[in-house]
């Protein structure tokens, strides 16, 4: 049977995590002058002019992916969330959409098309990696105020020939070097090797995201995405306030949570159309931020998220969460301290989003990849884990794709006790990316 097999599709997995970045790369900008003579007040007014420049080109850029980003990120947390009503949700759409871009690199003709419609990139075609690339820049910053990083390889079998303009586009947009791993013979020591690769780059918060089993000697390549986040709040909770309280499930169940507390100035505002609150707590330094969803009250059947969850669009989160609909008021703050590790086959999801060619054996093409145009996208698995406490909040996911042979409102008021389900995202402010998404509704 593994004969007939190698006559078809090859295996190519992919492995993504996810981190919380942020870093600003300028780039060098030239220029020629002729017959000219400039003073030295001359060349700076040319050379603030060219950062300038330079500036307004990185952000266009970002921008676009940016917004590909929440829009994507949005259409996942309904599929995610519509899955079971009742249930956590955590995930990194930075993690996922930047791990399948790099498949991406090697897709071709349908298969590309319907991946860059999935991911929301259909504008910005010509540009999604050199984007991609200047926002790990962005969120790499190795001398913030908080732990971020995030790292790229992929793990290719070492007697399969692979096109070289995809593992130096790889190596260029996504830093992604290439390891020569033996699948064909030693698929279990391949696995186990990732996992540790996994497992270090977020610190050991992602562990064995490949199964046993995953992998076998028809796996060709697998893609690794890995991020990391760790980040202290700007305003800390006082773990001396911390104490037990009461958690409403919906109108008749609850269980008892460790609520943390805080009195401060956040960012708060209240969207009556939904009957929601949303508070911006900020990481230190401001460069990332929470953003909580609460609805005033469980008004439904379930969790109290229908509604809220039913308008979530790409136009309306963008609407509320402007910055001049955010009021910074002295407020209560009263919010669980959690842990949430989730873990997803996004195949199924991917699939229903669009994406149904790059699984199939004979439709996909990934020519971009293979000289022999022999592999498919067989599995993708994610996973992620967050913990929020008094101090911040800690963060991490993993993505695994596994290819095979074939206006302002007023405020409602002043105090903001998240004691019922919510939805949170950790943002990046710069680039207004979405790295992580996730609704609180069952506590563990």
């Amino acid at each position: 049977m593994m004969e007939r097999l190698s006559a078809e599709k090859r295996v190519l997995f992919l492995v993504s995590f996810f981190v919380r970045l942020v870093l600003v790369v300028y780039g060098n900008y030239h220029y020629q002058y002729r017959n000219i003579v400039y003073t030295d007040d001359d060349y700076d007014v040319f050379n603030d002019a060219a950062k300038f420049m330079i500036n307004e080109e990185i952000m266009a850029s970002l921008n676009t992916v940016s917004k590909a980003n929440t829009k994507f990120s949005l259409d996942l947390f309904k599929q995610l969330s519509n899955e079971n009503k009742t249930a956590n949700v955590f995930y990194s759409p930075f993690s996922i959409s930047s791990a399948l871009a790099m498949v991406m690199l090697g897709a071709r003709g349908t298969t590309a098309s319907q991946m860059t419609e999935s991911l929301k990139l259909r504008d910005s075609q010509d540009q999604v990696h050199a984007s991609f690339a200047e926002l790990l820049g962005q969120l790499n910053k190795p001398k913030a105020s908080y732990a971020l990083s995030v790292a790229n390889r992929l793990f290719g079998e070492q007697t399969y020939q692979f096109v070289e303009e995809f593992l130096g586009n790889s190596r260029k947009h996504y830093k992604a070097e290439l390891e020569k791993v033996n699948f064909m013979q030693g698929s279990e020591a391949a696995r186990l090797n990732i996992n540790t690769w996994v497992e270090k780059q977020t610190q050991g918060k992602i562990r064995d995201i490949l199964a046993e089993g995953s992998l076998n000697n028809l796996t060709r390549l697998v893609l690794v995405n890995a991020i990391y986040f760790k980040g202290n709040w700007n305003k800390k909770f006082d773990a001396q306030e911390t104490r037990d309280a009461d958690f409403r499930l919906n109108k008749n169940a609850k269980k008892t949570v460790k609520m943390m507390y805080r009195t401060s100035k956040f960012p708060l505002t209240y969207i009556p159309e939904i009957n929601c609150q949303i508070l911006e707590m900020p990481y230190k330094d401001k460069e990332l931020s929470m953003l909580v969803f609460l609805p005033t009250d469980i008004e439904d059947s379930t969790t109290g998220l229908e509604k809220l969850e039913k308008a979530l669009t790409y136009e309306n989160f963008m609407e509320w969460t402007r910055p001049d609909m955010m009021n910074e008021v002295e407020v209560r703050v009263g919010f669980p301290r959690f842990k949430m590790e989730q873990k997803y086959d996004m195949k199924k999801v991917l699939v229903s989003m669009g994406m149904a060619d790059a699984f199939d054996m004979s439709k996909c093409d990934f020519s971009g990849m293979s000289p022999a145009n022999d592999l498919v996208l067989s599995e993708v698995f994610h996973k992620a884990f967050v913990e929020v406490n008094e101090e911040g909040t800690e963060a991490a996911a993993a993505t695994a794709a596994d290819m095979m042979v074939g206006c302002a409102l007023n405020m409602s008021a002043d105090v903001f006790i998240a004691d019922h389900p919510f939805l949170f995202f950790i943002r990046h402010n710069r680039s207004m990316s979405i790295l992580f998404a996730g609704r609180y509704c069952s506590p563990q």
